[in-house]
């Protein structure tokens, strides 16, 4: 019986790090594995100016999601324009997620950091939502000008702002 295709699935492009990067996601969030890893023949290699033998493409999976990663050389480059959220239910699963995605790469703003390959992501705690849509405009204003001050958002200190007490 054939597979279910998921009806949208990232693509990611890389230079020649797709296999790095995508054994580097696997290795971030739990239920995650590597799919298949298709190479360059003859063919496709001559068409793309690649290495015969090289990896292609990747495909692998995050917590559920999939994804794809292909080697397509140093044309395109990654912007903040595309980014992944990454929801948090505790401090610990932030930490976890900052500290291994930032790693090498660039912390940001307000819980967003590049990581070492150039993707961007937003680690963000689910309470930050809730506290942003809360219908008491001022406790949201006060948690939203307490993230603005943030790198990696601290839950705790955006507790106590929203409860007026920071």
């Amino acid at each position: 019986m054939r597979k279910t295709i998921q009806r949208i699935t990232p693509f990611l492009w890389f230079d020649t790090q797709a296999g790095d990067a995508a054994h580097f996601y696997v290795s971030t969030f739990k239920n995650s594995r590597i799919g298949s890893v298709a190479r360059y023949d003859e063919e496709t290699a001559k068409a793309a100016g690649r290495p015969q033998g090289s990896v292609m493409t990747v495909a692998f999976e995050l917590d559920g999601q999939e994804f794809t990663a292909l080697n397509g050389g140093p044309v395109f480059k990654f912007t903040e324009a595309i980014s992944f959220v990454v929801n948090c239910d505790t401090q610990e699963e932030v930490d976890h997620f900052w500290g291994k995605l930032s790693a090498g790469g660039q912390e940001v703003q307000c819980g967003w950091l590049k990581d070492r390959f150039g993707v961007s992501w937003q680690v963000v705690p689910t309470v930050l939502v809730e506290m942003l849509h809360d219908k008491d405009r001022e406790k949201s204003r006060r948690a939203m000008a307490a993230m603005l001050k943030m790198k990696k958002i601290n839950i705790e200190a955006l507790k106590k702002a929203y409860d007026g007490r920071g």
